[in-house]
């Protein structure tokens, strides 16, 4: 009985707190956790039943993991895997160095108006939605009007069909994910330079360390916890691919399917051209659970380098 009362207690002191989170709490818990019951689907031959959704559920046959099976016995498994974690792995790596570069550079404009300004200008694409970013793109690689074939005409070269080569989207997609996103990755990581005691520089220039000594001994050491957060978090998610960029992007041509086709896009064509929602609840399934594993790996392994300092 007392500790029930205490319970409440505990629950009066901190309302303010616990109202703050509420509304968090129920998103993740309508979101994302109810509809983790839908998963069943992957272990059942689907059917859609006039009686609604659950009734559909129970009514459907169970048919083991032979969705699992049709889904990685075709070259599609490999594919999206494959395209979805290199792409990730790519993301990761280059928007996490480019970002802190980006936000270094930023704390050393002198002129605070135009550190301002140029922040302002490399947030501005993170709002653009990717159905824009895709038209920004189609401007340029349009293989009539697109400025590129223009300026390869210009300087007498054939003009490129973008969307039916494969080749060079690879390299067209990561400009692109870095474009949108450096400008708000920097500003977190601007943030926590700012905070940065500034005593610690000044007792290094006394001592006559240069700009990049500074950098590389005083700045990254200190901005090292929050990379290390946010590479984790970055990981968790390292099976989950942004769906309007690799859709809305390449125009869902199908000749770029090779270099484009990720998970995300796989089961929305599936839903969209065959319907069969216990195969792409399964590839769904697929990709929460390898993204559950690798995030508990990561933290076990950044649990053991801060502990031991060393992984062996």
């Amino acid at each position: 009985m007392n500790g029930l009362a205490g319970f409440f207690r505990s629950l009066n002191r901190n309302k303010a707190i616990l109202l703050m989170v509420l509304p968090g709490a129920l998103w993740f818990l309508i979101f994302s956790y109810i509809p983790m019951a839908g998963a069943v689907i992957a272990f059942k031959e689907y059917r859609v039943s006039r009686h609604g959704f659950i009734d559909s559920v129970i009514s459907s046959a169970w048919v083991g993991l032979d969705n699992f099976k049709f889904l990685f016995s075709t070259n599609d498994a490999w594919i999206i895997t494959r395209n979805t974690l290199l792409y990730n792995v790519v993301f990761i790596v280059i928007g996490l160095v480019a970002a802190v570069a980006m936000a270094i550079v930023l704390s050393e404009i002198a002129s605070k108006r135009m550190s301002k300004l140029y922040q302002t200008g490399m947030f501005m694409p993170y709002f653009l939605s990717w159905v824009i970013v895709g038209y920004f793109a189609f401007s340029f690689l349009s293989l009539d009007k697109g400025l590129l074939n223009q300026a390869l005409r210009g300087i007498g070269l054939d003009p490129v069909n973008w969307y039916s080569d494969p080749t060079y989207w690879p390299f067209i997609l990561v400009f692109i994910s870095l474009w949108k996103a450096i400008g708000y990755n920097s500003v977190v990581y601007l943030a926590s330079i700012l905070g940065i005691d500034r005593s610690l520089y000044e007792a290094a220039m006394i001592d006559g360390a240069n700009k990049w000594q500074q950098i590389k001994n005083i700045t990254i050491p200190m901005l090292t916890p929050l990379m290390t957060i946010l590479t984790l978090l970055a990981i968790g998610k390292i099976f989950y691919a942004d769906f309007g960029l690799f859709y809305q992007v390449p125009r869902d041509s199908g000749a770029l399917y090779s270099v484009t086709n990720v998970i995300d896009t796989y089961v929305y064509r599936g839903l969209k051209t065959t319907g069969e929602f216990g195969m792409v609840t399964a590839a769904g399934l697929y990709q929460s659970l390898v993204g559950f594993i690798l995030v508990i790996t990561s933290n076990w392994i950044v649990g053991r380098v801060n502990k031991d300092n060393t992984l062996f």
